[in-house]
């Protein structure tokens, strides 16, 4: 009897102690990283669904860029490719999706610069829309992106306190990766008149 009335304490005192370490709050704040992700992902691929009309568009317009519109193809194929597991958010795959996602950015930007030498392109209605719901998506995934970062953040400063990162080194919790600015934006555009 007495062995079981010490089993009984010690296993309430072990629930204490787990949920007073916050493994019930660890779990909220993943799922929240995981939640933020899909958003992420959701942003990427509405944008990756509007590139093929896009290049659709663009080519039948810009005949003399075909390079330009092969880029954007294959940056988009190789960022749908780049797959990141919500369970799997280590720095090291986010560099990865963020580095796939990025090449299709550019190549995107070099696109929309060059129908700046097509005025009748730019003047029909089907690029005009296109371009509006691209820009919109671009914002959306910079808000996707901000609030995952937060929601990150939150997550890791759990785990990494104590005595919470006590809980979080026995239940296996490790810390989640950051979207980070891209290397080519810490240099300043060059401006020559």
């Amino acid at each position: 009897m007495k062995r079981i009335l010490l089993s009984l304490v010690a296993g309430i005192f072990a629930m204490t102690l787990f949920s007073s370490c916050g493994y019930n709050s660890m779990v909220k704040l993943d799922e929240n990283v995981k939640s933020k992700w899909g958003t992420v992902q959701t942003q990427y691929q509405r944008r990756a669904d509007l590139i093929p009309n896009l290049v659709n568009t663009v080519k039948g317009a810009a005949k003399f860029e075909q390079g330009t519109l092969t880029a954007v193809t294959e940056a988009r194929a190789k960022a749908t490719q780049m797959t990141v597991k919500a369970d799997d958010l280590s720095p090291e795959n986010i560099r990865k999706f963020q580095a796939a996602q990025g090449e299709l950015s550019q190549a995107l930007g070099k696109l929309l610069s060059i129908t700046e030498n097509y005025p009748e392109l730019r003047a029909t209605q089907q690029f005009s829309d296109l371009s509006a719901q691209l820009e919109g998506t671009e914002n959306r995934i910079t808000v996707a992106r901000k609030d995952f970062n937060d929601a990150v953040q939150e997550y890791n400063s759990k785990i990494r306190s104590f005595p919470a990162n006590l809980t979080a080194g026995m239940f296996g919790f490790k810390q989640k990766g950051y979207f980070e600015a891209d290397a080519a934006s810490q240099n300043a555009p060059k401006v020559e008149f």
